[in-house]
């Protein structure tokens, strides 16, 4: 199996014909179309079912898909890392969540990209169980997660700071004229909840099972979730400081008691970092460790 008939299927996947995908390609239609049946044929499954004006992906074709999308990524990322000149080059993964705690990668990120402009960072708003699994596969160098989080398999650094759990309300609800939102409040109201962690989280955090939960949806961006909120479907539960409320029709209200988390940089246990990523490494570290006066 070859890269380039990989990067071909990605573009069928992305132009829904085969005739735009050999336009996109500068390839013949049957040059791609002999392509597609042969990857068909190795891999013994239909990847694709084809209608009358465009193709639609199978099941083992969406699974495909998302693997060729992992390979190639990991793939170009390999081939950036050792094509480095004499200064430091590359491309960084970093998958993160939302947290105010990401600053301090981001402040590490700015200074790194000073001393060695040609380091490229991609930097992806996820969950812990996504980063864990692109981490493993390699796609991602590093992770921002949340605490509570299993971290047997990682190397990690704690990052400063933490952020205070609340509701986020539409301005109409009467909870927007509280000061602060408390567990029976959480309990009694339609809750859009964070995926990360599900239910064994808010336990962890809260103290709440599923049982004691009005649930309408749940979220892994709160900024999605902030959509919900204003559309009605119910308040989110979250961490401040991520959607900004100014001028909005939704008000963020804390927790009491108040309930925080903090979050870490994580990476797994035995990986050889590229230099690029060993870099942006100490430059947390620098970030992390107060100067003297």
């Amino acid at each position: 199996m070859e890269l380039r008939v990989l990067r071909y299927f990605l573009m069928i996947v992305q132009e829904k014909t085969i005739s735009k995908a050999s336009a996109r390609l500068h390839v013949s239609q049957p040059t791609v179309s002999r392509q597609l049946k042969e990857l068909e044929e190795e891999l013994g499954t239909t990847l694709f079912t084809r209608g009358n004006r465009t193709i639609q992906l199978t099941p083992d074709g969406e699974y495909f898909a998302n693997q060729a999308r992992q390979i190639l990524s990991l793939t170009d990322k390999t081939l950036t890392n050792i094509h480095q000149e004499t200064d430091i080059s590359g491309a960084i993964y970093v998958g993160s969540a939302e947290a105010r705690s990401v600053l301090t990668v981001a402040q590490a990120i700015g200074h790194l990209n000073q001393q060695h402009p040609h380091v490229q960072i991609h930097l992806v708003s996820t969950d812990a169980s996504d980063i864990h699994s692109q981490l493993t596969s390699g796609v991602f160098d590093f992770g921002v997660v949340m605490d509570p989080t299993d971290k047997s398999d990682y190397d990690f650094l704690r990052l400063p700071g933490e952020s205070r759990w609340g509701l986020l309300v539409q301005n109409s609800s009467p909870l927007a004229q509280q000061a602060t939102v408390s567990l029976d409040d959480v309990a009694q109201t339609r809750l859009i909840l964070p995926q990360q962690g599900g239910s064994a989280r808010i336990h962890a955090v809260f103290g709440l099972t599923q049982e004691d939960l009005n649930v309408a949806a749940t979220y892994n961006l709160l900024y999605n979730a902030s959509l919900l909120v204003s559309a009605g479907v119910g308040n989110a539960l979250g961490l401040d400081g991520i959607v900004n409320t100014n001028q909005s029709d939704l008000t963020f209200v804390p927790l009491a008691p108040r309930t925080s988390s903090g979050s870490s940089l994580v990476w797994l246990k035995g990986q050889r970092l590229s230099a690029a990523a060993q870099a942006l490494l100490a430059q947390v570290r620098a970030e992390l460790t107060p100067t003297e006066n």
